[in-house]
This record gives C-alpha cells, structure tokens and sequence, in this order.
C-alpha cells in the first residue's frame, strides 16, 4: 500500500464518523433503535442485505467456492429456501410482529406468553450474536494483519472504536444509512475482484477451459446431510432447502439484527417490499460472488507466483491463520494483481462490510437489552434517560463484540462456516418459540420454555456427539423439538394460557406465486450452471 490508499481508507472513516453526528438527534426509543418507523424499503433492503452479505461473503465465501477443498458452487444451495422463507414470514410471522408495535421481539414473547419466556430468547440471542461478531471480527483483522500488514490491534481498534462512535451517536438511522454505503462499496469491490481476475485469466474462454469442472456443480439430490462424519455428505439440496427454509426464516424474522429493521419501516407495504427485493436480489448476488471465486480460485491454480504469495503469508503467520489457508485467498490476490488506489477501496470494502455486521450487532444487542431487562423493570424511564442508556449500552456491547475478539483461537475452517454453525445452533429453537406463540392457542409459558431449552441442548449435543448429521439440518430439527415440546408439555400439564392478539395477515395467491417460481427458477438455473461453464 501507499499513501493514496491510506488516503482513501482514512477519508472513508472520517466519512462514517460524519455520517454518526448527522444522525445523533435522537430524542426517543422509537428514534434510536427503528429509526422513528420511518425508513423505506430502499435504504432497508441494502441494509438487510449488507449486515448478511458482509466481509464474510466478500472473503470466505468466494474461497470456499474457489480453494476450499470440497467447495464448489454448491455454495449457491445457501440461497434456495430464501423465497420460501420470505413467503412464509408475509403470512405468519412478520406482520404479527410489527403490528404488536414492540421494539425488541422478544417482547410479544412475554405479551403471549410470560417474562420468563422473553427473558430467556432474549438472553440466547445476546449470548450467540456477541460471540458470533467477535469470530467475525477477530478474523477479519488476523486477515488484515496477515495480508495488508495491518497490525492486528490496529485492525481490532479501527475495525471497533470507529463502528463504535458512529452507531453510539447515531442510532439506527446511522446504521442503516451506513450499511447503505457499505453496501454499494461491496459490491464494486466484488465486481472490481471478479473483472481484474477474468482479465489476468485472460478473458472468459480461457476461464472456461481451466476452470475445475469439479466445482461447477450446484445441485445435489443425493447428499442427504446424514452420513456427514467426514464431511463427503454436505450441501445437498434438501438439507439446504429444508434447513436453509427454517434458518431464514427465523434470521429475518425472529432475530433482532434483522427483524429490527423490518420494525423500521413505514408500513406494511414497506415490509412486503423489503421481503420481496430480499428474495429476489440475495441470489444475483450471491451468484456474482460465487462466479468471482471460481475465478480468482481458477487463477490461483494457474499462475504460480498467486500460489507463492498465499503460500508465503501463509507460513510467516500460520500461528494465527492456520486452519483459514484459503481465507487469504481474496485478499492476496488484492494485492498481487490491483494496483494502488484499487487496493484502499478494497481494503475499504472489507473492512465497511466488518463494521455493517458489527454495527448491526451493536444497535440490536442494545435494543434488546434496554427493552427486555432495563425497561422491563423500569418502564417509566424518560424519553431522555432512555436514549442516554442506550447509547451507554452500544458502548457497552461493543466493547463485549471486542473482548470476545480478542478471546477467540484457533478457529477450524473458512469463517462462514464457523458462523453459521453457531447459529445453527439457536435459530431453530427461537423460531420454534414464535411459531408456538403467533400460530397456536393452546401453549402456556412453561410448555414454551422446556421446549426452547431442550431444542437448544438437542442441537448442542448434536454438535458434540453427532456429526454424522449435518449442521444445516440443526435449523429444522431444533424448530421441530422446540416446538414437539412445547405442544406436549402443555398439554400434559394445565397452566394459566395468555392469549396475545395475534393479527396474521395472509399475503395475496399472487405474491405467494411469485416467489415459489423464483425458488424453482433459481434451483434451475443451478443445475443448468454446469452446461454454461464447460
């Protein structure tokens, strides 16, 4: 690097603090944490899509597509419950949600059920978003160190204090705007990656001819995701679709990062339209960076000297990046092959998508925590002294997401692996416990709370004992114990039922339609990929 791309890199953050102080007038809880209900499906969609679509996507995704040994486009099956999933949550869950007028989900929790219910969601999701942004983030900046030669403090520091300050003096507002732009860097950056890439190949045709045939297949009916000990049964299609439908689905509308912005909008209608541009933009995208790792990874195992460099890095810093080998993928290629001025943007761009994620984390754990705890037990608190909290707890937060950082080891395989598997863990359970509250009658709060816990230690003894089985599979199977036991135990044992006003608003045949053909036309267009790159 030199001083232009410093340039470039501190400009940016002098613009992301900017952007913090333009959005500080905060005056309620309304405005700090769902940006007075005010946004639009634009700003909200990029938003949605830039917290899930972050430096994870940018970095490890195209290196399990492109180096990552067993990897292959069938990264794209990770998008094919997404319709499905955003159908199912216009008629049954969303528009519950926003019309009970909470700030934290977890809240209509205790409204159909009891405290104990909210408090024990809400403590999950706290435990499982901190340490997953810390992952995140911790590996982040050891990718930083090692390619960039960014110290890693440095990383770790720029990476938080600056997501820090802007999100303490901004709000949801900030957030999402934030998101906005990093967003729009993201995408250059990945498109920047994939022309640069094709042009060293030396044009399409030669990516074509070179290109591993092995990893240009998609789809898979026969891996079912059972016999998976040694991870030869992974990304099947219906252990991707069927899990991919409950992880979505309680992704975007059970968990706070996400539901909190589909809590932002105006109306309704905004919320469909958000629903809708997710399903429908996630997997062009998705499908831009698979293809841009099939090249970058096609590159790397034609010209030696990208081999030398990754290996290079590699070894001088296998201490701390052992395990995440092709992690480093994206960014040595930044730069072997781009030239100064290109490579800030691109260090720009990984470390804005780092900050959208952490952000997001920061804003909902916050929100979460002043909703469900301290105004639980204070609920006469000022406008004022709530917005002041608030802002006390994203600090406070924050700081959490970093000590986790900086407490994370050795990490085995790409870090989206990691990630997801953590979630994997909880998204079924929590998802489970919504269903029980908006969809049936006759589950009291006790019936509920068995069935979260044993969902939740199901899918962790699965993890620890049973590996044979998929862990995408965990988002369905902890969904279904969660909910199997929360049916049964209320009706074994006859408790006080609270019955909350639940408004489902059905979506139209139309858009229901819609999207169940865009489910088939993606899983299409997969399976003919093949033909297209051979």
């Amino acid at each position: 690097m030199n001083f232009i791309d410093y340039f470039i890199i501190i400009f940016y953050l002098i613009g992301l603090l900017i952007l913090g102080y333009f959005f500080k007038k905060n005056k309620s809880s309304n405005d700090y944490f769902l940006g007075g209900r005010s946004m639009g499906w634009g700003p909200l969609t990029l938003s949605t899509m830039a917290t899930q679509l972050s430096a994870i996507s940018f970095i490890s995704a195209p290196a399990f597509v492109g180096l990552k040994e067993g990897g292959g486009l069938q990264w794209l099956t990770f998008e094919f419950g997404v319709p499905l999933a955003m159908a199912f949550l216009m008629i049954a869950i969303v528009p519950t949600l926003y019309k009970s007028g909470v700030v934290s989900v977890y809240e209509y929790l205790e409204k159909r059920f009891d405290a104990s219910s909210r408090l024990i969601i809400s403590f999950v999701f706290q435990i499982s978003r901190s340490v997953a942004a810390g992952v995140m983030i911790y590996t982040m900046s050891l990718i930083l160190q090692s390619a960039f030669n960014v110290d890693f403090w440095i990383s770790i520091l720029i990476i938080g204090v600056i997501t820090l300050i802007y999100s303490y003096q901004g709000g949801m507002k900030a957030v999402i705007w934030g998101d906005v732009i990093q967003m729009i860097i993201l995408f250059i950056g990945i498109i920047i990656c994939l022309v640069f890439g094709l042009n060293e190949l030396g044009g399409i045709e030669n990516f074509i001819n070179n290109v591993d045939k092995e990893r240009i297949s998609a789809v898979d009916f026969k891996k079912l995701g059972f016999s998976n000990a040694n991870k030869t049964d992974e990304f099947g299609f219906w252990p991707m679709v069927i899990g991919g439908f409950f992880l979505y689905a309680s992704y975007y509308g059970t968990d706070q990062t996400q539901s909190q912005r589909l809590l932002s909008a105006k109306n309704m209608g905004t919320i469909k339209k958000l629903l809708f541009a997710n399903a429908f933009f996630r997997f062009p995208i998705t499908l831009v960076y698979c293809i841009m790792g099939l090249i970058l990874g096609t590159l790397f195992f034609q010209d030696i000297s990208f081999q030398e460099s990754l290996n290079e890095i590699y070894m001088n810093n296998i201490s701390s990046v052992e395990g995440k080998k092709a992690d480093l993928m994206v960014p040595v290629f930044i730069i072997t092959y781009l030239p100064n001025g290109i490579i800030g943007i691109l260090i720009i761009a990984i470390m804005s998508a780092a900050m959208s994620s952490l952000s997001s984390a920061i804003n909902s754990l916050s929100a979460v925590t002043m909703e469900d705890f301290i105004k639980r037990f204070n609920p006469k608190i000022s406008d004022e002294k709530y917005v002041f909290q608030s802002r006390l707890l994203s600090l406070f937060w924050g700081s959490i997401c970093l000590f986790f950082a900086l407490l994370t080891g050795n990490i085995e395989g790409t870090i989206i692996e990691v990630i997801n598997k953590i979630g994997s863990v909880f998204y079924g359970p929590i998802l489970g416990a919504f269903i029980l509250a908006i969809m049936t009658k006759k589950t009291h709060a006790l019936g509920a709370n068995i069935g979260i816990i044993s969902g939740v230690l199901f899918n962790i003894y699965l993890w620890l004992y049973v590996p044979e089985i998929f862990w995408f599979w965990w988002n369905a199977i902890g969904c279904f114990i969660t909910f199997f036991f929360g049916i049964s135990v209320s009706q074994i044992i006859n408790k006080k039922i609270n019955k909350a006003d639940n408004v489902v608003y059905f979506a139209g045949k139309r858009e229901i339609v819609i999207l169940v053909f865009y489910f088939s036309f993606i899983v299409a267009l997969s399976l003919t990929l093949p033909s297209f790159l051979s």
